[in-house]
């Protein structure tokens, strides 16, 4: 077993723009647009990363973060939290690189920024896990929104043990990630899901029969991480949209409900690309701005069942909401 030093110390490397990309990664053909659109996302995360471990100071990470494209940026503020979050825990879990950078510049990214510590906990021994997540005290979602970091962690696993993870759907080993060890299997499925949007291209055909592959409990989950990430990263034009509605089925629901994650966190971000509107617009029915409403509607007095996350409360509501306002 490998010691938690020799752990930290290959963190320190990031893995190479070639590593991420879908050749080497081995997904599926072939080369479009689309797939290069989808490769600079994993790219940009790993740019974000290497600036996080080399910085000085936090002044000049922002600096380096602000001159990526803005479609891309917030990817590469979740490549940066990861590295904060990995040199917080080479501190003990002292540091306060990671809590610095989302009180700061990367509040308006704080959705993706969930997702970089989830990154970083699939590379940490899990023993460190419980000192990942920062303080972040009058930060609106927090820590509700934490549950993100699962969903990326379950994303990584599936991005780079994708024999495992996907073809052969084995189920990772939970962790009781805010008390409820129970719910962490669906997160990391919600995760899974949006890694299938990446693995398959934006392809529908491709993404709804890796979905229906999984076991049918899985499913709904799968579905939720395919809407956010077609949502979010884009990828799918009109008519794939429709498909992809189409293709849900009963799952509709978990769909459009991604879909108001990715536009909440669109509208916090300030940028909402093109393809996010169109998108949230063919899932859910309705634009960005009223689909962020809705969800922050729905978040008022959120209390969920014991054993239940607020967060699954939260996404609970926003299903239902969509189903009633566009049941088909």
């Amino acid at each position: 077993m490998s010691t938690v030093l020799g752990s930290l110390r290959r963190l320190a490397l990031a893995p190479s723009l070639a590593e991420v990309s879908f050749a080497r990664r081995g997904f599926p053909k072939p080369e479009s647009a689309v797939t290069r659109w989808l490769e600079a996302v994993p790219q940009s995360v790993v740019c974000g990363f290497e600036w996080g471990v080399d910085v000085r100071d936090q002044w000049e990470l922002e600096r380096r973060l602000e001159l990526v494209d803005v479609g891309l940026r917030g990817f590469a503020y979740e490549g940066a939290t990861m590295a904060c979050t990995v040199l917080d825990a080479m501190r003990g879990g002292r540091g306060s690189r990671t809590r610095e950078l989302l009180l700061g510049p990367g509040r308006p990214h704080l959705f993706l920024a969930y997702i970089g510590i989830g990154f970083a906990m699939a590379r940490l021994p899990r023993r460190l896990w419980r000192t990942v997540l920062p303080d972040l005290p009058g930060v609106p979602y927090h820590p509700t929104m934490s549950w993100l970091a699962v969903d990326g962690y379950g994303f990584d696993r599936a991005y780079f043990d994708t024999d495992r993870v996907v073809r052969a759907q084995e189920r990772l080993r939970p962790y009781p990630w805010q008390g409820a060890a129970g719910y962490f299997p669906h997160a990391v499925d919600q995760g899974i899901g949006r890694a299938l949007w990446f693995i398959h291209g934006a392809r529908v055909a491709d993404v709804s029969a890796a979905v229906r592959a999984f076991a049918a409990d899985r499913r709904p989950d799968l579905w939720s991480g395919v809407g956010l990430a077609a949502t979010f990263a884009g990828g799918g034009d009109g008519a794939a949209l429709a498909a992809l509605g189409e293709a849900a089925g009963e799952h509709r629901g978990e769909l459009a409900q991604g879909a108001v994650f990715a536009a909440k966190a669109r509208t916090f971000s300030g940028y909402v690309p093109a393809h996010s509107e169109q998108a949230t617009r063919l899932l859910t029915g309705m634009p960005v701005a009223v689909a962020a409403e809705l969800a922050d509607d729905v978040a008022v007095d959120l209390r969920a069942p014991r054993g239940v996350p607020a967060y699954e409360e939260w996404r609970r509501r926003i299903r239902q909401r969509c189903l009633t306002t566009h049941p088909s």
